[in-house]
Parts: C-alpha cells; structure tokens; sequence
C-alpha cells in the first residue's frame, strides 16, 4: 500500500476491492483503480519494501509469494526490492492476472513472475512451494476466515521465513473538510456511510493483526505505520485516483445518504460538469497504511 480487497471476498492489492464474483464485469473497473493505487503510492509502497527486516548475514529472499497479488503493485515493488527474487502472484481475478502478465513482460520480468489464479478463501489453496517471504496486501481482511490463512501463510514459510502483511485504514481521503462548498464535510459523511455499509461484509478491515499473527504462531518482528499525504492539485494520476475511489464508493451509498449529499457527490463525478472532481486544485491523497513483519520461529 505506499492496495487493498467478503461473499467470499476477492483479494487484490488495494482496499479499493468489494465483494464480487469471478471475473465480472467489474473487475476492469477495478483493475483500473489498482493501477492508479499502485502509480500514486509507488514510493511510499517502496518504502515499505525497504522497512522489510531482511538484512545480512541472512541471504535476501529469492521466493516470494504475493498473495491477492491484484495486478502487481505489491509483486513489482518485491521485484525492484529483491532483484534475483522470484514471484509466485496469486489472485482471483482473471483481470487482474492479465494485466499483471502484460506488466511483467513489458518490463521484462516475465521468466521472474509466476501467475497464479486462486480464491485463497478455498479450502483447497495452490502450491505455494517454499517461500522466503509471504507478502499479502489490502487482502487479508477480505478473507472469510483469515485465521485460517494465516495458520497457511505460517505452514508454507520455513523456519525463519518472513511474512509482510500490508493493510490500509479504509479509503483513502481526497478532498479538505470544507469541500465542496455546498457541501462541507461531504467527504467524511461517505466515508462514515461506507464503513457502517462494510461493517458486515468486512468485518476484519482494521482489525489489530499483531495478536492473530503470533496466535497463528508467528513471532512478530517489527510494525510500522506510515501516514501517507500527497499534494496532487496539478497531478493528473491523483485526480484520476480520487474520481475512481469515489465512484467506487458511490455503488454503495445509494441508501445510506441524503439526497443532498448524493446529488453532491454526483457533482463531483461528473466529469463534464463545473464541480468535476477532475477540475479541483485542492486535491491530496491522505491515507494510512501499517505493515507488520512477523516470522515463522520454529
């Protein structure tokens, strides 16, 4: 994240992810919003790589597994980070995959990535081989039942193999608290409607992750927050991001606004009019991500 993604839930790299079936229509939209996450956030999801407690004398992983892979930001980051590594990219989405596949052979890593197309919400998960390092951003808390993931995660590492778990804080914010002008506050009021939508289907967004990782027998080895706040008035990626994220997020606030508030917000996603999210200079990507580093001891 520096993501993200129920019925069973569909893993990707970006909290920009709903509950979805398989390779819907949908998925293209939000491969696009993946990609916008990933071109946005790509330093402060380097940064992140770098923080990864991998250092001398111990030799740098060389199989790595990404896991709810979406299309790539999490596995071309490992790659720049790690450069004799080899990436096995597990996601649901035959979208997702695709574009990952057509990113890995444009910078010409293909022979170094390994798709893989699986609902790690299936009893019955892929071969993950040995991997030195288990990343999985923005997807554990769409699992229907991370605990019994996380008991995967740790059985598949060897001793002393290191898993990343990358979550983001929901959504990330665009917009400052007195926008729009008709309207102050707007921003936040989706945002309180989307998390009380979710709250049933997401149960585990947000949740503490350090006390179910060392339940699931790792030995936690490091956590970091890092707060994201990124000036895009004049970036062409930033406003593409926010107008994405909030359609996004429209789909399911049909219900849960005023009409005020969601003739507001359509003002906003209306590209060809004046109020056009696209035509604001006040725009910034505000977000929070956390990476726990954690260890399988035994």
């Amino acid at each position: 994240m520096p993501h993200t993604h129920a019925p069973v839930p569909r893993q990707g790299a970006s909290d920009a992810h709903q509950p979805q079936d398989h390779d819907q229509p949908q998925d293209h939209d939000q491969a696009e919003l993946l990609d916008l996450d990933a071109e946005v956030l790509a330093e402060h999801l380097a940064t992140i790589t770098a923080w990864l407690p991998v250092q001398a004398p111990a030799a740098p992983p060389r199989r790595i597994a990404d896991l709810g892979c979406g299309t790539g930001a999490g596995t071309f980051a490992l790659l720049d980070r790690f450069p004799d590594a080899h990436v096995t990219a597990v996601d649901s989405s035959t979208e997702h995959l695709r574009r990952l596949r057509e990113k890995a052979c444009a910078q010409g890593v293909a022979e170094r990535v390994h798709p893989v197309r699986a609902d790690l919400d299936d009893v019955d998960w892929p071969d993950l081989g040995t991997p030195d390092l288990v990343w999985a951003s923005a997807s554990m808390h769409h699992m229907a039942h991370p605990e019994r993931a996380l008991r995967r995660i740790h059985d598949a590492l060897p001793p002393g193999g290191l898993f990343a778990l990358v979550e983001p804080a929901g959504f990330p914010r665009f917009l400052p608290p007195d926008a729009p002008e008709d309207r102050p506050g707007l921003e936040e009021r989706c945002h309180a409607a989307n998390v009380r939508y979710h709250a049933a289907h997401l149960p585990h967004r947000g949740a503490d992750w350090g006390p179910r990782l060392t339940a699931a027998g790792f030995s936690l080895d490091g956590q970091r927050t890092l707060e994201v706040n990124i000036a895009g008035s004049r970036d062409e990626a930033v406003a593409a991001y926010a107008l994405s994220s909030l359609r996004r997020m429209r789909g399911s606030l049909a219900d849960a606004l005023p009409a005020e508030d969601l003739a507001a917000l359509d003002r906003l996603l209306d590209t060809g009019g004046p109020d056009s999210i696209a035509r604001r200079h006040d725009l910034a990507v505000r977000t929070v991500r956390t990476v726990w580093a954690a260890r399988r001891g035994d």
